[in-house]
């Protein structure tokens, strides 16, 4: 198969996955999580012919993901733009309790983003501590000291953030 072809098995393939962890990074915006995707993807592409060969794809992807999301904050234009009511976002997608989705979503939006990008990768990828610190490329102890900060806010937030966390899912 070819480089292109493979690497198209591989966006059919991770797509969706990617575009749910970045709804989530970005709040429930989605147009910024299409954006992040995008990014993504675009960076994989330009690395594929390395990446390919090692095991470690979708863990490189989210890195990928997960660095552009934190590096958005360094963008000129991101920070002047702002959203008006008058363009009708497409819905979410429906998934157990809408109004615990948007509880989450709020209390997310409300995260510093390393912080949220933690909570995104534990508590919806389910991955374990040392996985997180890998695809943030920072120590385990990093991810326990954000990861414990951010439920401390998260609680601050919200009644029952595990329990409302769970049920978002």
């Amino acid at each position: 198969m070819s480089r292109d072809g493979e690497f198209l098995e591989y966006v059919a393939a991770h797509r969706g996955r990617m575009l749910r962890t970045a709804r989530l990074l970005a709040g429930g915006d989605h147009h910024w999580a299409e954006d992040l995707v995008q990014t993504a993807l675009t960076k994989l592409y330009v690395h594929w012919g390395k990446v390919r060969q090692t095991e470690g794809v979708s863990s490189y992807a989210d890195r990928i993901l997960i660095n552009a999301f934190i590096d958005e904050r360094r963008r000129f234009w991101r920070s002047r733009e702002t959203s008006t009511a008058e363009f009708d976002d497409p819905q979410p997608p429906r998934g157990p309790d809408h109004a615990d989705r948007l509880t989450v979503l709020d209390a997310l939006a409300r995260l510093p983003r390393r912080q949220r990008a933690v909570v995104v990768l534990r508590y919806f990828q389910d991955l374990d501590v040392a996985a997180v610190a890998r695809v943030m490329d920072c120590s385990e102890g990093t991810v326990k000291s954000q990861t414990a900060r951010a439920l401390t806010k998260l609680r601050d937030l919200i009644d029952d953030p595990l329990d409302t966390l769970e049920r978002a899912r």
